[in-house]
């Protein structure tokens, strides 16, 4: 005869087995995220999730909404980036549109280019690795020179044409961080 005591650690599996179950089940939707957690979030159907403004109507205040991009990301899908992630990596939850214009930045890329960052954190070098191949920056380059000669690195990223002009919009801003733009794979 079984005792209560036996009957617990299979009645304690048979929860997590739901609990599990219900959590695969639920979908992540960018839609549905709340925006201090929308912005470097990738959607069930791996596509980048990312903060959008947008006005009720004329003369209403502006408000921000999290919005599903074109943009997908290859190998990863049901991500929200960790709070040590953003903070190792120095980007912001927070920014309308993502833009390649953050890696003129030196104390950025200096982040970015982190061995915490780069190493620890594939969804935010992903997305920067493909913005950088978008104005013809091979981002493990950067990075190499950021480690060694950071004022090089930014002369260099200069001449590259990075800087050649202001993106027009948001979604031009996610286009650009295409895989398809991207020479080769990002680092993993």
């Amino acid at each position: 005869m079984a005792t209560f005591s036996s009957k617990l650690p299979l009645a304690a599996l048979f929860l997590s087995s739901l609990l599990l179950h219900a959590a695969i089940a639920r979908e992540l939707v960018c839609e549905n995220l709340p925006m201090d957690l929308c912005a470097f979030a990738v959607s069930s159907s791996g596509k980048r999730c990312l903060v959008e403004t947008y006005q009720y109507g004329e003369g209403s205040a502006v408000d921000y909404q999290c919005r599903t991009s074109e943009v997908v990301v290859e190998r990863l899908a049901d991500h929200i980036e960790t709070d040590e992630c953003v903070m190792a990596c120095g980007v912001d939850r927070n920014s309308v549109g993502i833009s390649s214009d953050a890696l003129l930045e030196p104390q950025f890329t200096a982040k970015l280019c982190s061995k915490k960052c780069y190493n620890g954190c594939p969804n935010i070098v992903d997305l920067y690795f493909n913005l950088a191949a978008g104005e013809g920056v091979f981002l493990p380059d950067l990075c190499e020179m950021q480690r060694k000669n950071p004022h090089r690195a930014m002369l260099e990223l200069l001449s590259s044409g990075a800087a050649s002009g202001p993106v027009s919009s948001t979604s031009e801003t996610f286009e650009a961080a295409s895989p398809a733009a991207a020479p080769a794979a990002a680092p993993v």
